[in-house]
């Protein structure tokens, strides 16, 4: 009995938060806040999409540098087989530009891997800027529709 006297407590002041909290502006008099809170959104929104354009950029950069290094990755591995295979039947001096070549096509493997590694982190933060966008966008809905209600009681 005790637990359901307590849930129907909280769900009743739940209850009450969510109606009480609907419209956050509701006078002619709250229009100062609302305005300013409305500029401010606005400012927030237009520094996203700036954001957002430069996150744009920075990803076809990285998506060229992952373009450039598959190719880069694949001719040093080519180079590298090449080698080898000329170094087993060679001479010591083959070997050592065997193990050389194989350094350097190891060295592209992981700067493919670091440039893919950049475009998904470029991918996730231009995914978190969109969604705090759209947020925004919400919000500066609701303003609007706040400022739509206050000015029809007039």
């Amino acid at each position: 009995m005790k637990k359901f006297l307590i849930a129907a407590v909280c769900l009743s002041f739940l209850f009450c938060g969510v109606s009480a909290n609907a419209q956050k502006y509701k006078s002619v008099s709250d229009t100062g806040k609302l305005n300013l809170e409305y500029v401010k959104v606005s400012n927030d929104i237009a520094e996203l999409i700036v954001e957002i354009k430069s996150a744009k950029d920075k990803l076809s950069d990285y998506q060229r540098k992952v373009t450039s290094g598959e190719s880069d990755a694949g001719d040093a591995a080519n180079s590298s087989a090449n080698q080898a295979a000329k170094a087993t039947n060679g001479r010591v001096r083959e070997a050592k530009e065997a193990k050389e070549k194989a350094g350097k096509a190891y060295n592209e493997a992981k700067d493919l891997r670091d440039a893919q590694k950049d475009v998904e982190k470029q991918e996730k933060k231009i995914e978190k800027l969109n969604a705090k966008l759209e947020k925004k966008e919400k919000r500066l809905q609701q303003l609007t529709d706040m400022r739509t209600t206050i000015f029809s009681k007039l």
